[in-house]
């Protein structure tokens, strides 16, 4: 896997992207890359992956994860999967898909995942399962910052493109099933 050291791309160069981002295909997209965590800092990039109702994607630390917004503590599902557009992790990537897995998210998809496009309550296919938008918001962090630069945070997470969901979106499992890189992702 890629190391945390890259370029880190300028706000302009950031900017100078977003109609390429805009123009994602709005039904049906394709999931590019699939990466499972399964213990803090570590990625494993799959070929196919499981979703689970109560896991989300199997092996994923994600069901270890206890939560300050649930009752018992228990994983929210409604953070169960997070989704980011492939054009913006390979914007702030600087191209490089090594690095594509340090942004944290599980599904890399080429696909318009706006607000807009893609409201809370929203079904979409991939593979043989299907996932729920949900309304929890995803937002950069200090490490999505350490490794990729302050522009790039600042970039994904400001109100004007907040709209845009360039950080990702967060979704649950509704039906289980297979996922593989290559799959076409398509609403419901």
């Amino acid at each position: 896997m890629a190391t945390d050291v890259a370029r880190h791309l300028t706000t302009e160069e950031l900017e100078a992207a977003l109609d390429r981002i805009r123009s994602a295909p709005p039904e049906e997209g394709v999931v590019k890359l699939i990466v499972r965590r399964p213990t803090e800092g570590e990625r494993e990039v799959l070929l196919e992956g499981a979703l689970d109702l109560s896991e989300g994607l199997v092996g994923d630390r994600w069901s270890a994860h206890r939560s300050s917004r649930t009752p018992d503590g228990s994983p929210n599902r409604d953070t169960q999967l997070t989704l980011m557009s492939a054009r913006v992790v390979d914007l702030v990537s600087a191209g490089d898909r090594e690095r594509w897995p340090l942004a944290g998210d599980q599904l890399y998809v080429d696909f318009d995942i706006s607000v807009e496009n893609l409201p809370a309550g929203t079904r979409l296919a991939l593979g043989s399962a299907v996932i729920e938008v949900t309304p929890e918001p995803h937002t950069g962090c200090v490490k999505f910052a350490s490794r990729f630069g302050k522009d790039a945070h600042r970039f994904v997470n400001t109100k004007p493109h907040r709209h845009l969901r360039l950080r990702g979106l967060n979704a649950k499992v509704v039906e289980p099933g297979t996922v593989s890189a290559g799959d076409t992702i398509r609403k419901l």
